[in-house]
């Protein structure tokens, strides 16, 4: 792994400037690491040639323990650690390497499995939806006193989350803050070190499409699983996908595999409840409201609200600037 080849790269110069710094200060040291590499040879070379092995083994012993004792007292009195001209690694379980005897470690597999999250998640508007941008003015007044009550709901769904927290069904007409409330919710978790992943309907289902023809023996680390595994699934625009055969069967195997494994997920749509069960298998329909909180949004598209109140700014700054 590249990632990993580059923090030993780093670790070694690190260590690399601070021997030189050191030694710098000590001129002892230099001569203290030679002598103790001249010992390793030593002790080789009598295991070779196998005469009074015992004897001269226990000699190179005493010669190496002293070397390195008078190098842990140097370290003392210069207020430094005794360990501090060794390698450092970020696990110590595999020394940066990836693996243990053939197998992956668990640090390489975080980092991938952190990558495929961080692709997944590039196209989402994360950083733009948080709960303090999230306006309710914008919404009409007999529609306010709802939506203040879902913004409440979903900044406690942050607040409170874990594994076994509820699935969200959130339905409504297109630009009522749907997408925006989920992501709030994912920034909050993100934040937490959560693993959260957000993906469009349309786009997972033509990635996992493709990856369907180019699947191998050897790549079985694929984007379903991650789907399936991550600690929360923000599946947005459930309905706008071009529905087939293929569409409605990978959309089902996520929602079902993700319930059965007690993995909490959030799901937004435009469609009215009696559209999606119109348009969805009987099976996908009873796991939605067997096993979702639905969530409604009410009012009129506060998105085009927002882009003629933006507009009018426009107009006006335009105006007295003439």
């Amino acid at each position: 792994n590249e990632k990993l080849q580059k923090k030993r790269t780093q670790h070694i110069k690190e260590l690399e400037e601070k021997r030189k710094a050191i030694c710098i200060r000590f001129k002892r040291i230099p001569q203290i690491e030679a002598a103790l590499s001249q010992t390793a040879i030593a002790t080789a070379k009598a295991i070779l040639n196998g005469k009074n092995t015992k004897e001269e083994l226990t000699k190179l012993k005493e010669i190496n323990l002293k070397l390195q004792n008078e190098l842990k007292e140097i370290l003392k009195k210069a207020s430094l650690p005794t360990n501090y001209l060794e390698l450092k690694y970020d696990c110590e379980k595999c020394k940066d390497t990836g693996y243990i005897d053939g197998k992956m470690c668990t640090c390489l597999k975080n980092m991938l499995r952190a990558e495929t999250y961080n692709q997944l998640n590039a196209l989402s508007p994360l950083s733009l939806s948080t709960f303090d941008s999230f306006d309710l003015h914008h919404y009409e007044d007999s529609n306010r006193v709802k939506m203040e009550k879902i913004l409440n709901y979903c900044i406690e769904y942050a607040k409170n989350f874990t594994k076994n927290s509820d699935n969200l069904f959130m339905n409504g007409a297109t630009g009522l803050g749907k997408t925006h409330l989920s992501l709030a919710i994912a920034n909050e978790l993100i934040k937490k070190g959560v693993g959260v992943i957000y993906v469009s309907t349309p786009n997972i289902v033509t990635k996992l499409e493709k990856e369907k023809f180019r699947y191998n023996e050897e790549w079985k680390d694929n984007t379903e699983s991650h789907l399936v595994n991550c600690d929360l699934l923000i599946l947005d625009d459930l309905g706008t996908e071009f529905q087939t055969t293929f569409s409605n069967a990978t959309i089902y195997n996520i929602i079902n595999s993700r319930i059965l494994y007690d993995k909490p997920t959030i799901i937004s749509s435009n469609m009215s409840p009696q559209k999606i069960q119109n348009s969805y298998s009987e099976r996908l329909v009873s796991r939605l409201w067997g096993h979702y909180k639905l969530i409604s949004f009410c009012g009129k598209d506060i998105r085009s609200k927002i882009g003629t109140e933006k507009a009018k700014i426009f107009k006006k700054g335009n105006a007295k600037s003439r």
